[in-house]
């Protein structure tokens, strides 16, 4: 007969997030730690390698946290080295169901690090082979003056459908929200299924990125470790995150954030074009 502890038998685990209005999709994690790493991420005298150190520590955070709050769970009885002399020498609990498939999209060029962190961290923790990495080249399409127009799916190679899997997307800034739904946009147009559930995960958000997305795929999660909506007006700067949405900004007129880190695909690739 398998005894459980009580305290592992319906295990709880809730992030501490910011208050917002955005909806139960989409979590902004209130964590001093992060914070101050971000902090120094944006800071113009950081460069690489520091950059890359600083990425990796962030992106170990923020996975495990997704993983804890949105990864299926299920029960396992395990020996542990104590059953060679006593019986009772077994755990009981609920863990991360490790058999799930799980698709982690590496967007060329600032999620190619974000993406490698992740995938290698789970294919330690899951099963082997449910991990696989899916690659795609996007470009922002701009017009004369340099405003964003669009986003350009200039090339892919992706492992096979998604049915019923997680979908993660390791992507530092969620800026005007372009390039992952191209991604999405992409998957559809392939007929690859439609996936158990899809996880946008990101350094910094703006608030016009997430009223796109809730208006265009509201099923998606959205983890982000901060909001920038640093060019809204104080009297909203005053306001709960949401309340006054459509007054919030975050983006300037070329598609960047504020107060943001400036170009994070360029700072981690050295390649200032």
């Amino acid at each position: 007969m398998t005894l459980i502890d009580c305290q592992f038998e319906n295990l709880q685990y809730s992030p501490s997030e910011i208050q917002h209005r955005y909806g139960e999709n989409v979590h902004i994690l209130a964590d001093p730690f992060c914070l101050t790493l971000l902090t120094r991420l944006g800071h113009p005298e950081t460069i690489q390698p520091r950059a890359g150190r600083l990425m990796q520590q962030l992106y170990e955070y923020l996975l495990h946290t997704v993983v804890c709050a949105e990864f299926p769970r299920r029960q396992v009885s395990v020996e542990t080295r104590m059953k060679e002399t006593e019986p009772r020498g077994s755990w009981t609990g609920s863990v991360v169901d490790t058999s799930v498939q799980v698709a982690v999209v590496a967007l060329a060029r600032a999620g190619l690090q974000p993406s490698q962190i992740a995938f290698d961290a789970l294919a330690e923790l899951m099963d082997p082979g449910v991990v696989r990495q899916d690659h795609l080249a996007a470009a922002r399409s701009t017009d004369e003056r340099g405003e964003v127009t669009g986003t350009i799916i200039a090339a892919s190679k992706i492992g096979g459908p998604v049915e019923g899997s997680l979908v993660v997307v390791p992507d530092p800034m969620g800026a005007t929200g372009g390039t992952v739904l191209a991604l999405l946009d992409h998957y559809e147009q392939h007929g690859l299924g439609s996936p158990q559930k899809t996880i946008f995960m990101h350094l910094m958000v703006t608030p016009e990125y997430l009223r796109r997305i809730h208006h265009e795929h509201p099923e998606v999660c959205v983890y982000a470790l901060r909001l920038d909506r640093g060019l809204s007006p104080l009297e909203v700067l005053a306001c709960v995150p949401g309340e006054r949405w459509d007054e919030e900004r975050g983006l300037t007129d070329l598609g960047y954030i504020v107060p943001g880190a400036g170009g994070v695909g360029e700072l981690l690739n050295n390649s200032w074009v």
